[in-house]
């Protein structure tokens, strides 16, 4: 595969377009679209850091590479005078969280559902969110814009424990994002979250960011996943997010359906409606992320407007049967034959935790794959990597996923599955050999978390 040549015509097989290459959406794509029938938008940086060229020949359906300023979000005239619009093409999406934004450009642009550029652009900064939940009274955190560390003192000296949030407003992962302490030093946290970078995901340019400060709240974490045709919701599932303990809020695993008390379905189905109201969204799938104050009471912490992360869209799929990935496809395609499911089994994901060190070997990974239910073992580091502490999601070390009956008998697989995987670490690494650790500070005795406002996985 090469590169799409400037002015030249696009397949004629080609009928959707991805803005942003989503490496975790292509096997469902491969599955659910006829081979040539994709073309990918991508950064050109990006496309350099991340070697994509044999990476999107590896997928039948991809059938071509286009390169084109997606990051643009301010100004996306160019990305759209760069991409030519394929005769056949009937759906545009995003395939990442930077794509979201020109997918909604090019779907407008060419008279496609989609998002809408409005809405993509408040998901896409979580301050134009933070205002649009406000203008609608949908529960929230205090928050505000904040441009150095002395912004940030001040709001901290404002709440009453002393502690807040600080994070990026358009970053993904929880790339940046640092809960913090009454004692921590702002100074020196306001550099990590500036300095938090994506080399091989951002384009290389200057791109502008603004930051925030929240109030940190407590309570059960979960994540809604619903996919809307024209504004309306076709369908809804709650996943329940377990997160690591520690400065930084990273998932450390998720499970479908979310084990919640009677009064908080209802509730969480409620404030969904009133946020796609809220931020105009038209068409797609939303990802949104919601603390639960007393364990029924929704408080928004963010939302994207694609696929999750995570596996998360696979979690879906395994408890409800269908295909989330198919649903997208369905109504970007202007129709809304989605069925409206409910979940006929569980489903989990637990990432694996590894001490700080050099890596000399994995282990277990066999009597992993051998538990009951468990369908995947993914480890994303071998002999020579070094470890460092886990900061966002892409420095996450791998990940097991099983299915279980219930909530309990999923919950021990996939946390049985988890502990076998056993990482050693050579003579300059600490702590010898390791065990995959699931039950870190900040989750009680159930597992479920306890709740650290500030956290939030991407693609």
């Amino acid at each position: 595969m090469s590169l799409h040549p400037d002015g030249a015509p696009v397949p004629a097989g080609v009928t959707h377009v991805m803005v942003g290459f989503g490496a975790a959406l292509l096997p469902d794509l491969d599955r659910l679209l006829p081979p040539g029938s994709l073309l990918i938008v991508e950064e050109p940086d990006v496309v350099a850091a991340r070697g994509l060229l044999p990476r999107a020949a590896e997928h039948p359906c991809v059938a071509v590479l286009i390169t084109a300023p997606i990051h643009d979000e301010d100004d996306l005239s160019a990305m759209l005078a760069a991409v030519p619009r394929p005769p056949a093409v009937r759906a545009v999406l995003p395939g990442v969280e930077y794509g979201v934004s020109g997918a909604a450009a090019l779907a407008d642009a060419w008279g496609l559902p989609g998002a809408g550029p409005a809405a993509a652009r408040i998901l896409r900064d979580k301050a134009l969110l933070r205002e649009a939940a406000d203008r609608a009274g949908i529960p929230q955190p205090r928050w505000k814009r904040v441009a150095g560390p002395e912004e940030v003192r001040e709001f901290r000296s404002g709440t009453p424990d002393g502690r807040c949030v600080l994070k990026p407003a358009n970053r993904q992962g929880s790339l940046g994002v640092q809960l913090l302490d009454a004692a921590d030093d702002l100074d020196e946290a306001w550099k990590r979250t500036v300095g938090a970078d994506e080399p091989r995901l951002r384009a290389r340019r200057l791109l502008p960011t603004t930051f925030l400060a929240e109030e940190r709240l407590d309570g059960r974490e979960v994540s809604v996943e619903c996919v809307v045709s024209d504004g309306r919701t076709l369908f809804l599932n709650i996943t329940e997010k377990l997160v690591q303990g520690g400065r930084h809020p990273v998932e450390a695993g998720h499970q479908v359906p979310a084990h919640l008390l009677p009064a908080a379905p209802e509730r969480i189905a409620d404030v969904m409606e009133q946020l796609v109201e809220a931020t105009g969204f038209r068409t797609g799938v939303l990802h949104a992320e919601w603390i639960l104050r007393d364990g029924e009471h929704p408080q928004l912490v963010e939302c994207a407007g694609r696929v999750p992360g995570d596996c998360i869209h696979e979690l879906v799929d395994l408890a409800h049967g269908g295909s989330l990935v198919a649903d997208f496809l369905t109504v970007l395609g202007g129709s809304d034959a989605v069925t409206r499911r409910t979940p006929r089994r569980h489903a989990a994901i637990r990432f694996l935790d590894c001490p700080p060190g050099t890596v000399e070997s994995v282990d277990g990974t066999e009597h992993a794959g051998a538990v009951p239910g468990v369908i995947k073992v993914h480890i994303g580091v071998g002999p020579g990597a070094y470890v460092g502490t886990v900061s966002n999601s892409h420095e996450r070390v791998g990940y097991v996923v099983a299915t279980g009956e219930s909530a309990d008998q999923v919950t021990t697989r996939v946390e049985r599955a988890a502990a076998s995987v056993r990482f050693r670490l050579d003579a300059d690494g600490s702590g010898g050999p390791a065990a995959a650790r699931t039950g870190t500070p900040g989750h009680d005795s159930t597992g479920r978390s306890t709740g650290r406002h500030g956290g939030g996985e991407r693609s």
